[in-house]
């Protein structure tokens, strides 16, 4: 079985910027990408808050110059997917799709999150057209135009009222006739004067020439009283949650009840020795490139000192 020091399971700027201090501690780091190289930043239209780029860059774009920054200090990556874990002692052994195994001395888990969407045709459509799961994001490029934002939790409304500071109009579509978000941030949202919640409603669709030009929406489906419209707006907003990549790693790792991983205090480690977490898959509250990179940066760090620490 190939041996690996250093192992980096996932790409992103947490597992790109990983994989730079690594390399450049001389750890000989190999780093998986996964099913998609460079995260969720490839399927975000343009970033304008990531430090170093006073011009607006595309996600795809970013993280292409990271992934050859990579390449440039001579870490291995290689396009496979880790389909199972065995934690139980070190070295630790990791299964890929590919049926390949490799064992480990250090592991960087860097999976990251993904934001879940209604299972829509039209989501996939107009991805980067006008469809985001990020307000913080992709808020600017909405200034003084018309947005909704899908969802009725903490999310949803701290999105809405975050969007409502740039746009000229938020909808705040509901399926359930209240809202689950905590007390302080309803009140928000309700007293907003840009806000305007539509309760008991679904989204069937999307429309729209090269963007999204509107959606389509049903009130109280199924009922008596059900009717269908369509509401014009600029951006379709996904504030519904998002799911950690952490599955395979769960039988071994801490993580909270959604499924993120937990780490000890504003460290990387995790309830196993060597292994460490970093960016979104152990990140349920920020959830920002620069954020990711920099808790990528603390793990490989952490990998140094606890491969020097044994002997390794």
């Amino acid at each position: 079985m190939e041996h690996i020091r250093c192992l980096i399971i996932g790409s992103g700027p947490a597992g790109y910027t990983a994989a730079i201090y690594a390399s450049r501690a001389n750890l000989n780091p190999v780093l998986y990408e996964g099913i998609q190289p460079g995260g969720q930043l490839t399927i975000t239209d343009m970033v304008e808050n990531f430090p170093s780029h006073p011009e607006p860059i595309s996600g795809p774009e970013l993280m292409d110059l990271m992934r050859k920054q990579v390449e440039k200090f001579g870490v291995e990556i290689r396009s496979h997917l880790c389909v199972k874990s065995d934690l139980s002692k070190a070295p630790y052994v990791f299964t890929f799709d590919d049926e390949s195994q490799v064992e480990a001395d250090a592991v960087i888990i860097a999976t990251g999150a993904s934001a879940k969407f209604l299972g829509l045709s039209d989501e996939e459509k107009y991805r980067g057209m006008g469809v985001s799961a990020c307000a913080t994001c992709d808020g600017f490029f909405y200034r003084k135009k018309t947005v909704a934002v899908v969802g009725g939790g903490d999310t949803a409304c701290g999105e809405a009222s975050y969007l409502a500071s740039l746009a000229a109009k938020v909808y705040l579509i509901v399926r359930k006739p209240y809202l689950r978000a905590s007390k302080i941030l309803q009140e928000r949202v309700m007293n907003n004067p840009k806000i305007e919640i539509l309760f008991e409603t679904n989204t069937l669709g999307l429309y729209g020439e090269g963007g999204v030009e509107g959606a389509h929406l049903v009130y109280r489906k199924g009922e008596a009283d059900e009717r269908k419209y369509d509401l014009p707006i600029d951006g379709f907003f996904l504030a519904i949650g998002h799911n950690p990549n952490s599955e395979v790693f769960k039988p071994w790792i801490e993580t909270d009840e959604t499924g993120y991983i937990k780490t000890e205090g504003a460290t990387p480690k995790t309830n196993i020795p060597g292994v460490f977490a970093a960016g979104d898959v152990a990140d349920p509250n920020y959830r920002q490139a620069i954020v990711a990179a920099g808790s990528g940066c603390k793990a490989a760090m952490e990998a140094e000192k606890y491969l020097a620490d044994q002997g390794l």
